[in-house]
């Protein structure tokens, strides 16, 4: 397996199949779209006390910190629905945050209604998929079956970020249609900006929003929707990190792309690799704390050169020349080395997301001879243990 073909192919695959919420779906929004794209022209558009890409931006930052768990599609699902409820009701939370906790019953009712109608639909699907039980269909994240811890700590922490710029804001008396995003953009780049959407002091979400949920939030604004007013390196298409989840380590731990870089006992030490913790007894490969590893392995020099010009261009995350290569970094070397071909980090994760949904799921028997990078794929062409052996 040659790292750089792999890349591109799933890039590539990224590119034909984009993975992104269906926005058009949201009443509020069909007006935004010109013949099923956005009309970028008319972004600055005020939609009542907001501009379009604010409207737009709020929405976003609550798909991303949602849109973990199980089954993608369902969970975008409920939120669509949901949205599209409470709107009809006039509880217009993009707009006026607060009326999501002053109407909380109605939020809550609408989101087990929600829930349940999408559960009946897509339970036995997703469980003969992953192999499970339809039963365990569940959207509210962790298996949690408490609605309202859900809803206020998933829905409300989101919601209550731009409700918090705007009230700080009035005290300067600054205007207020683009709070969220006047706030995003006061960063050098896209991923400082998911680092601070979770860590600030005062308006981080904390552990309401994960490092992939974050990247994913960049990815949306930057480059699948292209709302930031922000050009140029540090917000451009290679400025954030990739939202490395499940089927992302899942994916390239089978094509054996991980392990091109590092082997088992280092992936081990970093408690990536978790021996007899994965269903089966498997080998549990949590991908969350592959963040941060240093490559161990082929650290070739020609590799270095555009690896600084990432740190220190794109995602400005470095003053210096990086002495080491983050192994979760490396495939921004790969596609901007081949940015000719039209390919950048969206596409990437885009394939991932429609390789490890599709393709190499989460059990044993995988469809590993549809999928459409199986040629590049080590655990395919020669090493079946990692495929059999190991879980996410």
């Amino acid at each position: 397996m040659e790292p750089q073909e792999l890349v591109i192919a799933i890039a590539e695959v990224g590119k034909e199949h984009p993975s992104r919420p269906p926005l058009h779906e949201v009443e509020i929004f069909q007006h935004f779209f010109v013949q099923g794209e956005i009309d970028w022209k008319n972004l600055d558009q005020r939609d009542g006390s907001l501009t379009r890409r604010e409207t737009l931006a709020r929405f976003l930052l609550l798909c991303a910190v949602l849109d973990q768990g199980p089954d993608i599609e369902g969970i975008r699902r409920m939120l669509i629905e949901t949205t599209n409820e409470l709107y009809r009701k006039e509880i217009r939370f993009l707009h006026k945050p607060i009326s999501f906790f002053s109407e909380i019953g109605v939020a809550i009712d609408e989101i087990l209604a929600r829930h349940e109608a999408i559960k009946n639909i897509r339970a036995r699907v997703w469980a003969e998929a992953n192999r499970s039980n339809p039963a365990r269909y569940n959207l509210f994240m962790d298996n949690a079956s408490q609605v309202l811890g859900y809803a206020i700590f998933r829905w409300g922490v989101p919601l209550s970020l731009p409700y918090l710029l705007e009230k700080d804001r009035q005290k300067e008396n600054l205007s207020e249609e683009n709070a969220l995003l006047d706030y995003l953009e006061s960063y050098a780049s896209a991923e400082i900006m998911t680092q601070q959407i979770k860590d600030h002091s005062r308006y981080g979400l904390g552990k309401a929003i994960g490092d992939k949920a974050s990247h994913l939030f960049g990815k949306w604004l930057v480059s699948s929707f292209r709302l930031t007013r922000q050009s140029g390196n540090g917000w451009d298409d290679f400025s954030y990190e990739v939202p490395y989840d499940s089927n992302a380590g899942r994916v390239l731990w089978r094509t054996g792309f991980l392990l091109h870089w590092a082997d088992e006992e280092d992936f081990k030490k970093q408690l990536v690799l978790q021996s007899g913790k994965g269903k089966g007894n498997t080998t549990y490969l949590r991908v969350t704390n592959l963040r941060g590893m240093k490559a161990t392995k082929n650290l070739q020099p020609h590799l270095l050169q555009p690896y600084e010009e990432i740190c220190r261009k794109h995602l400005r995350t470095h003053k210096k020349r990086p002495q080491n290569l983050q192994i979760q970094q490396i495939q921004h070397i790969y596609l901007w080395q081949n940015r000719g071909q039209g390919l950048n980090i969206a596409h990437f994760d885009d394939g991932l997301i429609y390789i490890g949904t599709r393709y190499c799921l989460n059990h044993g028997d995988p469809n590993c001879g549809e999928c459409p990078v199986h040629s590049l794929c080590e655990g395919y062409c020669s090493n079946k243990k990692l495929i059999t052996d190991f879980r996410t």
